[in-house]
This record gives C-alpha cells, structure tokens and sequence, in this order.
C-alpha cells in the first residue's frame, strides 16, 4: 500500500494521484506512470486529460505529451467529444482540436450526457444541445444531468425528474435527488439517503447519511460516520470502516483508512 496526499478513481486504465502538493496519473500497480508535476488535473476520457502546470491548463494524452495548450481559467472533461472550459467567468464548449464549437455564455455548465448538457442562463438551468441549442427551457433552480434517459430536477421547492422532453416522469417530492445509474438514483426522505427506481419506488430505505452512485454494482454509502458499499439489493459487501471511500471504476474504488489512501477490490482486499 502506497501513501498518497490524494487518489482519484480509475478511468481508461490510470488514476489521478496526489503526492506533496503536485498530481500525476498512476496505473493499477500503483506505478506512477506520469510525474506528479501538475498543480491540478481530472480524470482521462476519450483518451485526454487536462492537467494544470505553471497556471496553464493543457491537454495531455496516455504518455503525458501535450497535445495542446488552452487559455482558459478552468477547463473539464472530454465527453462526447467536447469540453467543458471557462473563460472570463462564462462557460462555453471545445472540441478535441482546442476550438470553441459553443460560444462563452453560461454562468455555470457541465459535461455532455447522452447528447445533452446542464447549462445556466439568467439563474434558471436547462439543457443544450451540441449545436449550442436549447432544448429543454432554462427555467429550473438546480438540476442534474441526464442519465439513463432521465435527469433530477428542482421545481417548486421539491426534487424529481424529468425526460429528454423536459416531461416531469417522477413527481417532486424529494429533499433532493441525484443521477440515475444502474437504474437506481440516490434521493434523500427525512434527511436521509436512499434508492428509488425508475417508477419512484424505494428499492433501498433512506438510512445513510451520504452516499454514492452504483458504479459495477456497488455504492459507497456512509454509517455510523464510516464509509462502506452496499450492492442493489441494499446489501453491505464491503464493511463500513472507511474515513472516506469513492466509485468503483474498472474494478478498483479508492479507499482511505487511518492516514493512508489506497485502492481495493470488490471483496475488500487492498491492491495497493
């Protein structure tokens, strides 16, 4: 077991991974594959990375070269071939040559999901398209993004969801909601987390003070203030000892205990 500052999940085979204030990428042997030399970086998707160095973000591909420098104060994830990047305190979208295809508009934005992106304008959230067009109106005070064909949303002073035709398919009734995935969404009910399915049916009760998303059938959920997973049946598989766990993502979750971060497997066992 390495001791790292900090460790991010796995994605495309490498983790984020801190160590004495800079981050680098480690692989699934806990080798540090690209320095930690970076003041900041996300998560590799559709095979780049955007790193932070000196106080300029970059693109950076599996071998650590830079594919290509941005101006930008902050900039996100690929997904579905664009991403997300602020500059001047408004938000807009590039694609994988560093060009702007969705102009510098949005007082805040997220990642494309299943053809469909958060974005804000004017207080209100609704949802674009890849052309930049507004398909559902902004008009909600807080929402998600989609998953699954559905996406929480906050509508007089409750939290339910919505489809890609802004149709409200699960009534607002919950303190607040989360993403669908592996077809359970985490709601809270009396200040406590739980599951509902896709008809709004409690498949695991609201008894967990935070928790996860199902990520490879397991969440991580928190109990008696130490973090565990549980599996879709509600289920604890993975004992709730943890100061902090994360999403299992190709077959590893991170994991802190005591002072150390490291990662385990879906039985529990350390990997390093």
């Amino acid at each position: 077991m390495k001791k790292y500052d900090s460790i991010g999940d796995f994605s495309e085979g490498l983790a984020l991974v801190g160590l004495n204030g800079k981050f680098g990428f480690a692989d699934k042997t806990g080798n540090i594959v690209i320095p930690c030399q970076y003041q900041w970086g996300e998560k590799f998707s559709e095979g780049l990375a955007s790193v932070q160095l000196n106080e300029q973000w970059r693109f950076i591909d599996k071998t650590g070269k830079v594919v290509f420098l941005c101006r930008h104060k902050f900039v996100g994830n690929f997904s579905e071939g664009l991403a997300l990047v602020e500059l001047e305190n408004k938000w807009g979208y590039i694609d994988t040559t560093g060009k702007e295809v969705i102009s510098y508009q949005y007082n805040e934005a997220c990642d494309f999901s299943e053809g469909l992106a958060l974005v804000q304008l004017n207080n209100k959230f609704g949802y674009i398209d890849k052309t930049g067009k507004e398909v559902i109106h902004c008009q909600y005070l807080f929402a998600g993004c989609f998953s699954e064909g559905l996406a929480p949303v906050f509508l007089i002073n409750k939290w339910g969801f919505i489809d890609k035709t802004g149709k409200e398919v699960i009534p607002c009734q919950y303190q607040w909601a989360g993403c669908f995935s592996e077809g359970l969404a985490p709601v809270v009910l009396n200040k406590k987390k739980g599951f509902i399915d896709k008809t709004g049916k409690i498949i695991i009760s609201c008894q967990y003070k935070y928790t996860g998303d199902f990520c490879e059938g397991l969440a991580p959920v928190v109990l008696n203030n130490k973090w565990g997973y549980i599996d879709t049946t509600g289920k604890e598989v993975i004992p709730c000892q943890y100061l902090f766990a994360g999403c299992f993502s190709e077959g590893l979750a991170p994991v802190k205990l005591e002072d150390k971060w490291g990662f385990i497997d879906k039985t529990g066992k350390w990997i390093y």
